[in-house]
């Protein structure tokens, strides 16, 4: 993450950017290549986040990650193509949202905060807060009783 959060404070400042394009060409080699990691260094990310056995791992530039997520190997987040050939807008994830292996988040959804996704789920619809889905298509399983942000517990 901190080669993330380096190669990100270069691409959105004008100055850095043209100081930075080796670092850039550095991280598309090393990062996108080496450990198989496809996130662009101008997604948009909260702070916290944790990937757990990062392999596989592809986030589409324009997806939105919020603070205090978790994501597990093989999980896409992403656009998918329209029948008119365009692609659609980018999932937004909300805050302490965790993923588990395996998923597949594509369109332009929003995954509310709190939420638990079970591994091997495709998300396709919007996901209220407070809940827990699985399944392709991912499903409403639970809910989670949010107490405060460290106590959260199934319902």
């Amino acid at each position: 993450m901190v080669l993330f959060r380096i190669a990100n404070f270069c691409s959105t400042r004008r100055i850095y950017a043209y100081l930075g394009c080796l670092y850039i060409i550095f991280y598309k080699i090393f990062i996108q290549w080496m450990f198989t990691l496809e996130v662009p260094w101008n997604v948009t990310i909260g702070k916290g986040l944790a990937i757990w056995h990062g392999q596989a791992l592809i986030i589409n530039k324009g997806v939105v990650i919020g603070q205090q997520c978790t994501i597990r190997q093989c999980t896409t987040l992403g656009q998918k193509q329209l029948a008119d050939g365009s692609f659609s807008a980018a999932p937004i994830i909300g805050n302490h949202v965790d993923i588990g292996n395996n998923v597949c988040i594509i369109g332009g959804i929003t995954i509310g905060d709190n939420v638990k996704i079970g591994s091997g789920s495709v998300v396709v619809k919007d996901v209220a807060a407070n809940s827990i889905v699985a399944g392709n298509p991912a499903t409403l399983k639970g809910s989670l009783n949010v107490v405060s942000n460290n106590n959260i517990s199934e319902v």
